[in-house]
């Protein structure tokens, strides 16, 4: 199952959950997305010839992150650009989100484990600027 969490026409998010199954390849995002995301079923004896990737200069002006949950539960906030709280939603082992535009907070609902993939360098602090999370009273899962 994939999951688009949209707000105005902007894609903030897509969620492959972990019982998504498709044979071939498929990609999720668009093409212009600094932050590719795909899924590949490929049968036994399949081969991806051998490659290299050339070198090609790419601006990337915004980090757009991947987080796999290896293990556990995760409440995902979501946050338009101005740091207003829209929905939030449950990930589970196995799932797989793009986190592409807007803000976004975790609270740990069990002991967790997470993969997270994103552009480089990092930044440090200049990457990133911190707010207050929702109150829990407040929060609308969808």
């Amino acid at each position: 199952m994939i999951e688009n969490i949209i707000y105005k026409n902007l894609l903030l998010s897509v969620i492959i959950r972990a019982e998504y199954k498709k044979e071939g390849i498929s990609f999720f995002t668009p093409d212009n997305f600094s932050q590719q995301l795909g899924y590949m079923n490929r049968p036994q004896g399949y081969v991806i010839p051998p490659h290299v990737h050339n070198l090609v200069p790419r601006k990337v002006s915004l980090t757009q992150e991947v987080l796999y949950i290896k293990s556990g539960k995760v409440r995902v906030d979501f946050y338009d650009d101005d740091k207003n709280y829209l929905q939030s939603s449950i990930l589970l082992q196995g799932d797989v989100i793009l986190l592409a535009h807007g803000g976004h907070g975790f609270e740990m609902l069990e002991q967790s484990e997470m993969i997270e993939i994103k552009q480089g360098p990092y930044c440090g602090e200049e990457d990133k600027v911190r707010f207050e999370h929702i109150e829990p009273h407040k929060v609308d899962l969808k």
